[in-house]
């Protein structure tokens, strides 16, 4: 049996690059699946995107999803793209342990937990306060040089990831320490900064964008302090769940936020074509 993609729309173009197209898996001609291809809003037209890839239950566990994902490859090489990438729900095992088998790497991964009803309390000797105005510009610099790094780090070039860091903190941060439902904070242990926090409140509940702990006071524990600093801010703001991203490889960070009963909600992947 031969499994191929047959397009079922025209390839979609926009006036800035992007294309889209939508598949129907087929084996023999009969459709058992479908796959959604496109480039990526972000990064570009040099890089594709997986949106969805579903084969019918009855033709699952033959092999289908592997070739799909495999002519999914040779179409994005065709739109001259040299990265693929996609998201995989973390209870999507199955697809999960597909993408790795063919080469997919994990970049990132999104975390959630619900909160509880009470604020947890801060370490003795550690309290934690609004990040002040005349702090605000040396805090963004060191923060967007950082988030650069970790997505040249995994996958993008240098060009893409400074302009993914200043366009990302630009639209999330408009009015700096002042932007509505933003609260950026310093933690201090005994009179000194030690770290600094990043949260929102956004309408899926909080979500902890950045978290920093200066680096001669790492391995004192600060950080699960700035943590719970966040879920005692995002309690008194009403949230009832708390999110946020991680790189792959961060195993300090993946260490103290599943000890804090953070889970995987979704795994983010890429490969490079050659």
């Amino acid at each position: 049996m031969t499994t191929t993609l047959r397009p079922t729309e025209p390839l979609q173009r926009t006036a800035d690059g992007s294309s889209s197209r939508r598949y129907a898996v087929c084996v023999n001609s009969r459709p058992v699946g479908t796959l959604h291809l496109a480039t990526h809003p972000v990064f570009g037209p040099r890089v594709a995107r997986v949106l969805d890839l579903r084969i019918d239950e009855p033709d699952r566990g033959r092999g289908r999803a592997t070739v799909a994902a495999l002519a999914a490859e040779e179409v994005a090489r065709s739109w001259n793209c040299r990265r693929l990438e996609a998201s995989v729900p973390a209870d999507q095992g199955g697809l999960l342990r597909l993408a790795g088998a063919l080469g997919y790497v994990e970049r990132n991964r999104n975390m959630s937990k619900t909160l509880p009803e009470r604020p947890p309390a801060l370490p003795a000797g550690s309290t934690g306060r609004r990040m002040a105005e005349a702090e605000f510009g040396r805090w963004l610099a060191p923060a967007k040089e950082r988030y650069a790094r970790t997505v040249v780090e995994r996958g993008a070039t240098e060009e893409e990831a400074r302009e993914k860091a200043e366009r990302d903190h630009a639209a999330l941060l408009p009015e700096g320490v002042a932007t509505p439902d933003v609260l950026i904070s310093v933690l201090e242990h005994g009179g000194a900064t030690v770290g600094t926090l990043w949260l929102a409140q956004r309408a899926d509940g909080a979500y902890v964008y950045d978290v920093e702990v200066v680096p001669d006071q790492r391995g004192r524990g600060h950080g699960r302090s700035l943590m719970l600093l966040a879920e005692a801010d995002s309690i008194a703001a009403g949230a009832t769940r708390i999110g946020l991203n991680v790189f792959a490889g961060n195993t300090p960070a993946l260490r103290l936020y599943a000890s804090l009963d953070y889970v995987p909600t979704q795994h983010h992947l890429y490969k490079q074509l050659l």
